[in-house]
């Protein structure tokens, strides 16, 4: 079994920053794809972006690209999505998901998160 638990969501001013963490235990001796995933109130929940198992492919959604940097330490087992700059419009619930490849289909991560919350007041 596979846990993901993300931290680092909060309130704060839009144009700020935020790190969030997700951190990978359980079965970590195999390292997993990592997409990061936003859900706001009555909507679907969206592809935020996605780094693969070695770090060297990355795959970002246009809303956020220039915007929000993911990354990943394996030793660490924590993936890690700064967000910079931040709008109103990005305010969701937060998810990281583990999978087998790198993807922008929800339906293609086997482990998720619980969320956390980012608001961007403007």
């Amino acid at each position: 079994q596979v846990q993901l638990v993300e931290s680092g969501g909060g309130l704060i001013q839009a144009g700020a920053s935020l790190r969030l963490s997700c951190v990978v235990s359980g079965r970590t001796s195999l390292t997993y794809a990592v997409g990061w995933f936003r859900q706001a109130p009555g909507m679907e929940r969206e592809f935020v972006a996605a780094i693969s198992r070695s770090g060297n492919y990355i795959n970002y959604a246009d809303s956020v690209k220039g915007r929000f940097t993911i990354s990943r330490d394996n030793a660490k087992n924590t993936s890690y999505l700064q967000m910079n700059s931040l709008k109103p419009e990005d305010t969701a619930v937060y998810y990281c998901a583990a999978g087998t490849f790198t993807t922008r289909r929800p339906q293609d991560y086997n482990y998720w998160g619980q969320g956390t919350q980012v608001t961007a007041s403007s």
